[in-house]
């Protein structure tokens, strides 16, 4: 049998092995910095899945669904710095969302507060989803004292979130709690197809935690984003608004910064250009203090419009709060807007006064009415401008007509002129002037009155096109967008008040009141007297205006909504034809003579305020003939 013998090759080759391996295992494990970012990873991991959980929770009709949150922390921990409300510590910051098919919000845990807010129904100027609150953007926070002597604020304190179907209505109950019986809850209720939410807060059982001898302050701001083409437009009719007890609209200046502090305010809006966010409160808000600036610097790469903010105290009843409002979050939409029983519709900047009333009253019903069957915006503008203009052609009649019999009477006018020269028979040439003007029962203010009878209008107009968000975002030729300015060329280089592009509807638009001005001035100037000495020259100084106006409605028209720069274009046009139309074909200027000479010799009724005129027109002459014979 044969003896077996040890084999010191194979010893010394798994020797060699296992050193190999020690060695192998020693400079591959993970180090320090490896161990610390798995750690990390595996906790997101975990917040993540508790979060997915959160926001997917499902809710059944008339069932309660209670979002479930992790423990970070021992509430022993945190007592020391939150005192009663050290349960909040325990609770996971998660999101819920409450959404209907035109509004979407994302409300957090931490702060109970709009973490999202997202209008469903626009888009911004380069087709991106429309935010109004997005990105820490918004902050809604309540600062009190409590009884312990802490200084609380709750947009650092999360809520237990618990949501709920009644119907069609979603309803998210978010709590502050500092046990089951006592708590401060935030209550949303979102209903189809509203942008009105309703927002109530109120506490329960915390009339001996929180400390009603310090004030507790409601804190809301808000940092405008950019939704449309021309931030600096934007801007413009970007502003806070706001309704005092008495149902008076007042708003903070457009302009730089401004604040303001009111009592009995009804809600407050931080109005954009076509979109609001606004917080309305049944009881009120006794002292508001509300602020405004403009964030807008760089116009090429800015974001924001104005940062709005306000601070007011919240009234305590026994000890708890308790306030019914509303957010509304949506589109600066006339006709979504007058549905309500809160007056918010005065966000429409349509214009104060007669201007505001012309707007309500005629331009956005007749605007409603071609938009019913008209689908191409620029045609109804076309439309609208058509009938603006064959209502107002009656006023240009009367314009022209007394320009007209101006014209006939200027060569005897000027036989005046020259036959009493000088300052000193100023009174009597004045008087001779008037006499004949009152002989042939022609009047100057005949032809003034009608241009003033169109100015409110004009200044409608100039309210209602870039107020009206039915345009936005709707093309017509080259204008993609006719609440926007229609660029036709990019410029190199920014020029000052005029931008870096070259919009087209301005250039029209000036080139038609040129026409225009010029038509009218030949009109105008036969509606002046002749020029007296000591006098300004009236026909140099309309022909500056002829030249000014157009180059002036170049430069700020090229920023503003192509929409304005349409109407005045084709309004324009319209005006010069009827002129036309009124001039070879309806005036005739042998018969206005003829009817004036016929006039002369009727004998004239003087009536009191002539007779009293007159009068003073004489014993003024009489005094200058006494005056002169002693020098």
């Amino acid at each position: 049998m044969e003896e077996k013998k040890f084999d010191y090759n194979s010893i010394i080759g798994f020797g060699l092995l296992f050193v190999i391996f020690i060695w192998w295992a020693y400079t591959n494990q993970p180090t320090p910095e490896e161990l610390e970012a798995q750690k990390k990873a595996e906790t997101e991991q975990l917040q993540k899945e508790a979060e997915t959980t959160a926001n997917t929770a499902s809710f059944n009709n008339n069932s309660e669904t209670t979002i479930p949150a992790t423990d970070s922390l021992s509430l022993a921990k945190a007592k020391s710095a939150l005192g009663a409300f050290a349960a909040s510590a325990t609770l996971t910051n998660a999101e819920t969302v409450l959404e209907n098919d035109v509004l979407k919000l994302t409300i957090s845990n931490k702060g109970g507060q709009i973490k999202e807010a997202l209008i469903k129904s626009h888009v911004t100027y380069d087709s991106l989803p429309l935010y109004m609150i997005k990105d820490n953007n918004a902050s809604f926070n309540i600062n009190f004292g409590t009884t312990d002597n802490r200084t609380l604020n709750t947009k650092d304190l999360l809520f237990e979130p618990t949501l709920t179907k009644n119907g069609e209505e979603q309803i998210l109950s978010m709590k502050l709690k500092v046990s089951s019986s006592q708590f401060l809850e935030y209550s949303y209720i979102i209903k189809p197809g509203a942008y009105m939410v309703d927002f109530n807060m109120r506490s329960q059982g915390l009339n001996t935690t929180i400390n009603s001898s310090q004030p507790v302050t409601l804190d809301w701001s808000l940092d405008g984003y950019r939704h449309e083409k021309s931030i600096r437009y934007e801007n413009q009719q970007t502003e806070m608004y706001y309704e005092k007890e008495d149902e008076k609209i007042d708003y903070l200046s457009v302009g730089g910064e401004d604040d303001a502090e009111e009592s009995d305010v009804n809600w407050v809006a931080f109005k954009q250009h076509f979109f609001s966010t606004i917080l309305i409160s049944e009881q009120g808000f006794d002292n508001a203090k509300l602020d405004s600036k403009t964030l807008t610097q760089d116009e090429e790469t800015d974001t924001f419009t104005k940062a709005f903010s306000l601070k007011t105290p919240l009234a305590l009843e026994g000890g708890e709060i308790d306030y019914n409002m509303n957010w509304y979050i949506g589109p600066n939409d006339y006709q979504i807007l007058k549905k309500y029983d809160r007056n918010i519709k005065e966000v429409v900047n349509l214009g104060w006064g007669i201007f505001g009333f012309i707007n309500r009253v005629v331009f956005v019903p007749v605007f409603n009415l071609l938009q019913g069957f008209i689908g191409n915006y620029g045609l109804i503008i076309i439309l609208l401008t058509i009938v603006v203009r064959i209502f107002m052609s009656p006023l240009v009649y009367k314009s022209y007509l007394s320009s007209a019999k101006m014209k006939v009477l200027k060569p005897e006018m000027e036989e005046i002129n020259k036959r009493l020269p000088g300052k000193e028979n100023a009174m009597k040439r004045q008087q001779e002037t008037m006499a004949l003007q009152s002989k042939a029962g022609v009047s100057p203010l005949a032809g003034c009155i009608p241009a003033v009878l169109q100015m409110p209008v004009f200044f409608a107009l100039f309210r209602f096109f870039p107020s009206n968000i039915d345009l936005r975002q709707k093309g017509f030729l080259w204008a993609e967008d006719l609440s926007a300015y229609d660029s036709v060329f990019e410029l190199p280089f920014h020029i000052p008040m005029y931008g870096s592009h070259i919009s087209l509807f301005p250039i029209l638009a000036s080139i038609a009141i040129f026409f225009y001005m010029r038509m009218s001035q030949s009109q105008q100037m036969n509606m002046q007297q002749p020029t007296q000495e000591g006098m300004p020259d009236m026909q140099k100084m309309m022909k500056m205006m002829m030249y000014f106006s157009p180059v002036m409605m170049l430069i700020f028209f090229n920023m503003y909504a192509s929409s304005l720069s349409l109407y005045y274009f084709v309004s324009n046009l319209l005006t010069i034809t009827i002129m036309l139309v009124i001039k070879n074909y309806i005036i005739d200027e042998d018969k206005i003579h003829a009817k004036i000479q016929a006039n002369k010799l009727k004998p004239k009724k003087e009536g009191k305020f002539k007779k009293r005129l007159n009068e003073a027109m004489k014993q003024a002459q009489e005094q200058q003939a006494q005056q002169k014979k002693k020098k």
